[in-house]
This record gives structure tokens, C-alpha cells and sequence, in this order.
């Protein structure tokens, strides 16, 4: 039978051979790469606001509690927005001519809400509920990031599903005492009271997360990474 390919076809036929593994391996680094990327999940990405409200300022320098603004956190699923009323008492007081404040002044005066635009989208099919997370003992910082640092805020995690079931399967050192939970810089070294016995925590984190898992009922990992847990 005659030879259909020329010899020389053969360093050809090798390069072929070895270098389609690399492209569709390539290929799949690349676009697990890119699936994790600030550019595919919004991470770290500063989203454009009607009004450029810094937290930083609010919560780091002026010391404003996250409750005051987001005052359904701790018993609703949704963090909530705040109404104009919540910036006018402030600002029917202080900035009460301020340029920057003008589309507040007017959202109060036509009682017309301001149009903020969501940072942190999770997915219809993924069920989150903020007040189970802070009766949990989960801070507000391990999903926001360190907000109070924040100017102008951002998504600081991926919300990834691999990121979350991390969580769910070792939830340790993401708990605190409830107390804590609005804490922007609290840290399990800090000496924090119990104020059910009047006793500190232990500062050990080991010790302390045994405890908190203990008093918030913190349930077992394959409980917490069920599918129904999430998607419902």
C-alpha cells in the first residue's frame, strides 16, 4: 500500500500529538482563570452611585453604627436601603446646602426614593438571609470586606459558590460573639465580654470558636453544605 503521508509530515504528526493536551489544558486554566477574575464576578469593581456616599466616612469617622442605615438586617432576609428620611436627619442639619446633596434634598422634597444601584449580586437561584448570618455571629466584614475603609464601596469577595461553601464547611474563624457582629475591627484577640455570665471570651481562637459553635447553635458541615441550604 502506498504511503499516504510524506515522512516529513512526522515532526508534524508529533507536534499535534503533544501540543493539543497543552492547548486544551491552557485553555481550561485560562477560562477558570478568567471565571474567579474581578472582570467575570464584579469583585473589587467601584460601581457608579447617584450620590458618591462614602462609608468610610459615616462608619469610620463619624462612628455611625451599619443598624442605623440597614435597620432591618438583623431581622430580615434583605439588608435594606435606606429612605431619603434616614440621610434627612442628618443632613436637614448639617450640609444643608451642599451641591454633592442636591439629588437627596430633592428625593426627600418629592418623596421620590433615591435610585441606588445594587453592588453585591448574588444569583435568583442562590438564597441568602442576612439575619441568619449576624444571629450566626458571622460579621458583617467577613462578606462586605473592610467597608469601613471603604469611599466608595465595593465588592470585596467573589460570592463565588466556592467561596460560600468554604465558609459553610469551616466556619471557625469567621464567627464572633454576637455583640460584635458591627464591629468593623474586632478580632478574636480582643477581650470581649460575655454578657450572659459577665466573663470574657477566651482570646484563644481555637477555644473561642468551640464556644461560639456551641451558644449559636452552629450546625454540623453537611448540614450547612446541603444543596437546599442555598438553593431552595
Amino acid at each position: 500500500m502506498a504511503q499516504i503521508f510524506n515522512r516529513s509530515m512526522n515532526p508534524l504528526g508529533r507536534i499535534v500529538i503533544l501540543g493539543l493536551p497543552l492547548i486544551f489544558a491552557g485553555t481550561a486554566l485560562g477560562l477558570a482563570a478568567f471565571y474567579r477574575s474581578g472582570y467575570a464576578t464584579g469583585m473589587n469593581e467601584v460601581i457608579e452611585q447617584p450620590i458618591p456616599f462614602s462609608h468610610q466616612h459615616h462608619v469610620k469617622d463619624l462612628g455611625i453604627d451599619c443598624r442605623y442605615c440597614h435597620n432591618s438586617i438583623e431581622t430580615s432576609s434583605y439588608a435594606g436601603i435606606p429612605p431619603t428620611k434616614i440621610c434627612m436627619n442628618c443632613h436637614q442639619q448639617i450640609w444643608t446646602g451642599a451641591e454633592l446633596l442636591e439629588p437627596v434634598r430633592q428625593s426627600f422634597k418629592l418623596d421620590k426614593p433615591i435610585v441606588w444601584k445594587k453592588v453585591h449580586n448574588l444569583p435568583d437561584y442562590a438564597y441568602f438571609n442576612h439575619s441568619i448570618h449576624i444571629g450566626k455571629g458571622v460579621g458583617c466584614v467577613e462578606c462586605h470586606g473592610q467597608v469601613n475603609e471603604m469611599p466608595l464601596v465595593f465588592q470585596s469577595k467573589t460570592l463565588l459558590m466556592e467561596w460560600c461553601v468554604k465558609c459553610h464547611r469551616e466556619p471557625d474563624s469567621r464567627l464572633r460573639p454576637r455583640e460584635e457582629v458591627f464591629n468593623m475591627t474586632w478580632k478574636p484577640s480582643n477581650k470581649t465580654i460575655n454578657p450572659k455570665t459577665g466573663e470574657f471570651y477566651p482570646t484563644d481562637p481555637a477555644e473561642l470558636a468551640k464556644l461560639l459553635k456551641q451558644n449559636h447553635g452552629i450546625r454540623d458541615a453537611m448540614t450547612l453544605t446541603s444543596c437546599s441550604m442555598c438553593h431552595r
